[in-house]
């Protein structure tokens, strides 16, 4: 089956551009003028991932960003003319997974786009593998180097959480619905002393991630590539 991707931008140049570049690489393109002619497209077209336009009429990007991570497990790369650190800021809070800067090269947008696919097809299933390290979310268990541990359900949860979408960044109120949950009345300082928890216990017995703090936002995982 073809990968369907989702370009949504106001600007019909734009929009040519991405899907010459896109139907080039085998890519199924579907074209939205607007954000609100996006959601609707998502509610009847299967997407795996979109590309979105910050500046948009009727819903603009951060709004249908911030839809698509309520109802949707895709990759999300926001277009964006303003390239300012509170505006990437905005972007990852909204729950992006990539932020891009206009005027762009079509070949690091085709390399940012498969390196989104490769990272959502290897959580895809129930185990997730960071290098040596394997998290099971059927058993809740954890092998590292061949060895078995288990953690606490909710710092399993939260490292599941992190581990399944490596690079991407969370605030921590994203971290308490998701794992927590919407009636959850804790707060914010929860993840900090789960996340503390974690560091401890794989700093000595793991180098496969590292679990990554941006400061003012919240937490990302990383893979170590040595």
């Amino acid at each position: 089956m073809k990968v369907h991707i989702l370009t949504a931008d106001d600007d019909p140049h734009i929009r040519e551009l991405l899907g010459f570049y896109l139907r080039k690489e085998g890519y199924a393109v579907f074209e939205a003028e607007d954000g609100s002619a996006a959601a609707s497209l998502l509610e009847h077209t299967p997407v795996h991932l979109a590309i979105v336009d910050v500046m948009m009429p009727l819903k603009n990007g951060l709004e249908l960003c911030e839809e698509i991570r309520r109802y949707y497990d895709i990759p999300v790369i926001l277009l964006t003319a303003k390239g300012e650190q509170r505006d990437k800021a905005k972007g990852f809070l909204s729950g992006t997974d990539d932020y891009i800067v206009k005027p762009f090269e079509p070949e690091e947008l085709l390399y940012r786009v498969k390196a989104l696919l490769r990272r959502y097809q290897m959580v895809s299933s129930d185990v997730i593998t960071l290098r040596h390290t394997i998290i099971d979310r059927r058993s809740y268990e954890i092998t590292v180097q061949g060895q078995q541990m288990q953690l606490p359900l909710k710092e399993f949860e939260l490292l599941a959480q992190l581990a399944a979408h490596p690079g991407q960044l969370f605030t921590r109120e994203q971290l308490l619905r998701q794992v927590w949950g919407e009636d959850y009345s804790g707060d914010s300082r929860t993840i900090d002393v789960h996340i503390k928890r974690l560091r401890e216990r794989f700093t000595d017995i793991s180098d496969d991630f590292v679990i990554t703090t941006v400061r003012g936002i919240g937490y990302k995982l990383e893979v170590l590539s040595r």
